[in-house]
């Protein structure tokens, strides 16, 4: 309780002081970003561990045809790993400009919705959700528009 109590009595005196501050959250920032690159770097390699082991899974278990079943879900495992490096290239250019680029997370959100479409299964969800999954890509795509335009 005493360190949370001195922690505060810091950064308030170091708030009075506007360059400091600003400084310190410039590296509260770049910090965050580093450990959230490294995260991603790791969830990516999980995510290619995983599906090497589908993979494998599947010609191991079906000899005559491999993935017939399941080909689906082998392609939301793909799209898990370029949303992933999605989400790395947003970081980085974060770290890079300090600035987030609204393009780069639209194309983001539009790769993870993306995904949902193409795994999409009728037998377990509705037509409403397949309807609402298509309006907010539609609405995305308008937004990656505008912002394409705005940029030349």
């Amino acid at each position: 309780m005493k360190f949370i109590q001195y922690l505060f009595h810091w950064l308030y005196r170091l708030a009075r002081h506007n360059n400091e501050f600003l400084l310190l959250i410039k590296f509260v920032e770049s910090f965050v970003s580093k450990v959230l690159s490294v995260f991603m770097i790791g969830i990516i390699f999980f995510a290619l561990y995983d599906i090497g082991i589908f993979l494998v899974e599947e010609w191991l278990t079906h000899s005559t045809d491999p993935l017939r079943d399941r080909l689906f879900e082998a392609f939301g495992l793909f799209l898990n790993v370029l949303i992933a490096l999605e989400l790395l290239d947003n970081i980085t250019a974060y770290l890079k400009n300090h600035v987030i680029q609204l393009e780069l997370v639209i194309v983001t959100a539009i790769i993870a919705i993306a995904r949902k479409i193409i795994i999409f299964d009728l037998k377990k969800n509705t037509t409403d959700e397949l309807m609402l999954i298509s309006v907010a890509i539609l609405l995305l795509a308008f937004s990656h528009v505008l912002i394409s335009k705005r940029k030349r």
